[in-house]
């Protein structure tokens, strides 16, 4: 074991490496309860996207330590999924089954990315200030539906008095599920609640629980203040205990027969390229799940693995000059495509490298065991099926809202001084969080940050490809207002 992972090359041992894995498990375990409270919304069997969840993030974590060897886990991104749900699903109107073949499909071209030089096209065309502005973008987006599943936020319509979801009246369970996407509609007016109601007071209590815990830097901290929250919530009548006797985990293997291979049916890759408008949709799509995918991990690696040594200067020195898997970087990259594809067949949106995975490096994991250590915890938790059903919205909304605080830290890269940063870097931000719209987001950043660059006459600094992909946006909104 200890030549297989070079521990000794390394500098760590066998015990340092565990220890840095269960840390590691414990800081991201929440995603086991956020993963099928979020996808479940588009119609998904909550069974199945747990254990689609636990499948892709071992499977990915596995390839990572093993293949990759580095201490870094993986799971289904938190903003991911809620773009998976709120902007495909709800906003796109794509079927959950379409949404599925689109994140395939994002797999494949991650996979194909990585083992040519067109990755690196890609790193070196995106603006670091875009990078930073998407990654806090999606902060806010991802807070402010914890802020509404919560029942923080109420909203009224001075028109017809209807919640509207993407200019449309909401109904039924997804459209409360999804907390009313507001995208559209006339006399939209978001309020506070004025917490009379029991789901609000538990998500209130939760968040403040949370808020504690996570400042404190308690170990496992966003999944304690779940299993509280849960527990907080039985009094108030929000947490229902009967929920528990129906599900086991043979119901949820049951249930994974419904997700599994869905994204290759008749009503997935079967009516994704139906008509010219589809197509373009599906294509900036596929672009939005890769983009955000992409810079999601590399952001994680370069953050803590450049400062640890994890990657050293040698290591992305070969990544830059060599193509396919010449360095310790290329196999992590190509170990994250791999779980996203995984992640797809089985059921749940992109897979992606875990800032959490901090916490185990910050305890010393250096090696791929860290990362076995962890799949193998995760491979255990399949046995928590029961649970899952008891966990209410009101529990989960509150560490949304602290995944949203922690990915804002993003901005503080910024320099909000120069405006000529500072406006594409918030066009990018506050349009993806406020139009619920990752790809818009995207599309507002690029826009600003070219046409700043043209008429300051610094044209030349942008990248051909940004050039390439903002005219795609511009005719994207084209033919969307033609039609």
């Amino acid at each position: 074991m200890g030549h297989f992972f070079q521990l000794k090359e390394n500098g760590t041992t066998v015990r340092t490496e565990i220890l840095a894995g269960l840390t590691t498990f414990f800081a991201m375990s929440y995603i086991l309860f956020v993963a099928p409270a979020t996808l479940s919304l588009t119609g998904m069997p909550s069974q199945a996207v747990f254990l689609a969840t636990i499948v892709a993030s071992v499977a990915g974590t596995l390839v990572m330590g093993l293949f990759a060897n580095v201490p870094y886990a993986l799971a289904p991104g938190l903003g991911l999924q809620a773009f998976f749900t709120y902007t495909v699903v709800a906003g796109l109107g794509f079927t959950w089954q379409e949404a599925l073949a689109l994140v395939f499909l994002c797999g494949v071209i991650n996979i194909l990315i990585t083992v040519t030089k067109i990755r690196k096209l890609i790193i070196t065309a995106i603006p670091t200030v875009l990078q930073h502005a998407i990654g806090g973008g999606i902060g806010i987006f991802v807070a402010y539906i914890g802020l509404k599943n919560a029942g923080f936020l109420q909203f009224t319509s001075s028109a017809s008095g209807l919640l509207s979801v993407n200019g449309k009246a909401a109904s039924g369970s997804f459209a409360h599920g999804v907390s009313s996407v507001v995208t559209g509609g006339s006399g939209i007016t978001p309020a506070l609640v004025n917490f009379t109601q029991p789901g609000a007071i538990v998500a209130l209590i939760g968040l403040l629980l949370m808020a504690v815990l996570v400042v404190k830097k308690v170990p496992g901290a966003v999944l304690i203040g779940i299993v509280a929250t849960t527990l907080i919530g039985i009094p108030f009548g929000v947490t229902n205990l009967h929920l528990a006797a129906g599900n086991s985990l043979g119901e949820a293997i049951s249930q994974l027969g419904t997700t599994f291979g869905a994204a290759f049916s008749s009503k997935g890759f079967g009516s994704l390229f139906t008509d010219t408008h589809h197509i373009l949709l599906s294509v900036m799509t596929i672009f939005s799940f890769s983009f955000s995918d992409i810079f999601d991990t590399l952001g994680t690696f370069i953050g803590t693995g450049r400062r640890t040594g994890i990657f050293s200067d040698e290591d992305m020195a070969n990544m830059n000059r060599g193509s396919g898997f010449s360095s310790k970087m290329d196999r992590a990259l190509f170990s994250d495509a791999i779980a996203t594809g995984v992640g797809s067949i089985f059921g749940t949106s992109n897979v992606t490298v875990f800032v959490e995975s901090a916490a185990g490096i910050g305890a010393g994991g250096r090696t791929g065991l860290t990362a076995v250590v962890v799949a193998a915890c995760f491979a255990l938790s399949s046995l928590l099926s029961p649970i899952i059903a008891v966990v209410p919205s009101e529990a989960v909304a509150p560490a949304l809202i602290m995944v949203g605080v922690m990915m804002m830290s993003s901005f503080k890269e910024i320099d909000w001084s120069n405006l000529a940063e500072a406006v594409p870097a918030f066009m990018a931000s506050i349009v993806m969080a406020l139009v619920y719209n990752i790809s818009y987001g995207i599309a507002a950043g690029f826009i600003f940050y070219c046409l700043i660059k043209l008429i300051t006459g610094k044209a030349k600094d942008v990248h051909p490809v940004l050039w390439v992909v903002t005219a795609g946006f511009i005719l994207d909104f084209v033919f969307m207002a033609i039609l």
